[in-house]
């Protein structure tokens, strides 16, 4: 279920300022670092670049207007997926 429309989309504060921030800066200011996958990317996003946790790492994610209106989360697996045990058997 998504989220009401009057409600609009959620972003977390601290994700909003430090991109604002950027913006300010040019997006020269490097990565912005962000624990919050559960954001949703909005317009004044796109040109940077944010590290987003996966639970072990951070993945960088240069965004683009083809992301606007999904999740941060949504470009940052949590799950690696080794391949099949067969497909590892037929390529010695």
């Amino acid at each position: 279920m998504s989220r009401s429309v009057w409600k609009g989309p959620f972003v977390d504060l601290n994700v909003l300022k430090k991109a604002e921030a950027a913006q300010a800066a040019g997006g020269r200011a490097g990565p912005i670092k962000t624990w919050s996958r559960r954001s949703t990317i909005l317009p004044s996003f796109v040109g940077l670049t944010f590290n987003v946790y996966n639970g072990k790492k951070f993945i960088p994610v240069s965004i683009n207007e083809d992301m606007v209106g999904m999740k941060l989360g949504e470009f940052s697996p949590t799950r690696n997926f080794p391949g099949h045990a067969a497909d590892k058997k037929g390529k010695r």
